[in-house]
C-alpha cells in the first residue's frame, strides 16, 4: 500500500556490500514497488549489470553513453518518487557533498530535487576518517536522509562500524522519504508484544501475540515523522529503525514504563497483549516435578489502558486494541467507553499472532469502518490514515 507503485531508484556503488542491492530489490518489488539500478563503474567490477536488468526487468545505466538521448540522468531523476544509494562509497559520498557528477549516478543525484537516501558501507577507518564524518554531516545538514551502517566483521576481516544497514532498515528509510510528515513534532508512545509474568525462573503465563501490529505501527508512526516510543514486550522482531525501544516484559514493568512516558505523549497506542493476571507467588527456585497437580493461584495485574483513559489530557489521543472471540463490536464498543478511549481497533482472534490483518476501528463518535484483510504493516498504515485523515 505504502511503496506500491512507488518508483524507486537504487544507486550501487563500488562496495563489496553491492550484492546486497539485489536482496533490497527483490524486497521493494514484493510490496509492488517499480525499480530501477544505477551503477558507478566501479560498481560493476563487483555484480554485473545483467544480475541488475534481470531482476528489473529493464535497462541500467552507468554512462551517459549507455542512454539514448543523453539527458536520462534528468528524466530518471524526475521518474524517481525515492533515489536510495546503497551501499554508498567513501569516494560517492565525497562527490555527494562536494556536488561533483563524473558519472551518470552522481549527475542523477545532483538532478534529483529531493532528499536522498544514503547508505555507506565501507571499512571502519574509512567511515570514522574525519574527511567522511564531515562530508556526511554536510548532507545530513542538507536535508538528506543517511542510513548509519552497523558493527560486525568486514570484508578485510576487521571488526567495526561500517556494513550496510539491515535491508529492512533502508526499507524504513525509502517509506520515511516518501510519506508525508503529519506526526512531526509529535511524540508517539506505542506498546507491543504479549507480557511474560513469572512463576518460577524459567516458566511463565503469557499469550501467543507476535507483537508485529505494533512494530508495523512503530515504523509508520516514524515514517510519517513521529518521535516514537515503543514500549516492548518479549518478541523475536528486530528493533523498528528510527524508533527508541524501550524493553519490558511484566505487565507491571510495562505499567511502570507507559504511566512515566505518557506524560509528554501526544498520542498513545495501546497494543501488546497485556496478562490480565499473574501468578501471585513467585519460586526463586525452579519448582519440581511432584505427584501432585501444582495449582498456580493468580492475582490480577493493573489494567493499562484503563489507568490511562483516568489520566489523559483533554488534548491527548488514546487508541487502544482490541481481540475477541465472539460479539466483536458489542465487546469493542464496551471497552472503548469502559476505558475512555478515543479509538478502539478490534478483531477477531482468527488474525492473532498471524501475517496479516483484518477488523474493524471504532471511534468514540461510533463511526465504524471496516479493515480490509492486509499485511500488518499495510494495515498499520491503513489504521493511521483512516484515524488522523492524511
Amino acid at each position: 500500500m505504502v511503496l506500491k507503485e512507488k518508483n524507486i531508484l537504487i544507486g550501487v556503488t563500488g562496495s563489496i556490500s553491492a550484492y546486497k542491492a539485489c536482496e533490497l530489490i527483490r524486497t521493494l518489488q514484493k510490496k509492488g514497488a517499480k525499480v530501477r539500478v544505477t551503477m558507478t563503474p566501479s560498481a560493476r567490477e563487483f555484480v554485473g549489470e545483467l544480475t541488475f536488468k534481470a531482476l528489473t526487468e529493464t535497462e541500467v545505466l552507468s554512462n551517459w553513453k549507455d542512454g539514448k538521448t543523453g539527458l536520462e540522468h534528468i528524466f530518471w531523476a524526475r521518474w524517481a518518487d525515492s533515489f536510495v544509494i546503497a551501499p554508498a562509497s567513501a569516494n560517492t559520498i565525497a562527490k555527494l557533498r562536494y556536488g561533483i557528477a563524473d558519472n551518470f549516478l552522481t549527475s542523477v543525484a545532483l538532478a534529483y530535487d529531493k532528499p536522498l537516501v544514503i547508505a555507506p558501507a565501507m571499512n571502519t577507518k574509512m567511515y570514522e576518517n574525519k574527511a567522511t564524518v564531515e562530508n556526511i554531516k554536510v548532507l545530513k545538514e542538507r536535508g538528506n536522509i543517511l542510513v548509519d551502517p552497523c558493527e560486525g566483521i568486514l570484508a578485510c576481516g576487521e571488526e567495526g562500524t561500517g556494513k550496510l544497514a539491515d535491508i529492512d532498515h533502508i526499507e524504513t528509510a525509502i517509506i520515511y522519504s516518501i510519506l508525508p510528515k503529519p506526526f512531526k513534532g509529535k511524540k508517539i508512545l506505542i506498546t507491543a508484544g504479549g507480557t511474560r509474568e513469572f512463576f518460577d525462573p524459567i516458566r511463565y503465563i503469557s499469550n501467543a501475540s507476535s507483537g508485529q501490529m505494533g512494530y508495523a505501527l512503530a515504523k509508520m508512526c516514524y515514517s510519517l515523522g513521529g518521535e516514537v516510543v515503543l514500549i516492548s514486550a518479549p518478541t523475536s522482531l528486530k528493533k523498528p529503525y528510527g524508533v527508541k525501544v524501550i524493553d519490558v516484559v511484566s505487565a507491571e514493568e510495562m505499567f511502570n514504563v507507559v504511566i512515566k512516558e505518557m506524560e509528554d505523549a501526544d498520542i498513545i497506542i495501546m497494543n501488546a497483549a497485556v496478562a490480565d493476571f499473574r501468578p501471585k507467588e513467585y519460586s526463586s527456585q525452579k519448582l519440581k516435578k511432584s505427584k501432585e497437580h501444582p495449582v498456580v493461584e493468580l492475582e490480577p495485574n493493573p489494567d493499562i489502558l484503563l489507568e490511562i483513559g483516568k489520566r489523559k489530557r483533554s488534548d491527548q489521543i488514546v487508541i487502544g486494541f482490541a481481540a475477541e472471540s465472539e460479539n466483536l463490536i458489542e465487546n469493542a464498543k464496551n471497552k472503548l467507553k469502559r476505558k475512555n478511549l478515543d479509538v478502539i481497533v478490534a478483531n477477531l482472534l482468527e488474525v492473532f499472532s498471524k501475517d496479516r490483518h483484518k477488523g474493524i476501528i471504532i471511534f468514540s463518535s461510533e463511526e465504524i469502518l471496516e479493515i480490509p484483510e492486509l499485511s500488518k504493516e499495510e494495515s498499520a498504515y491503513f489504521i493511521l490514515k483512516s484515524i488522523f485523515k492524511f
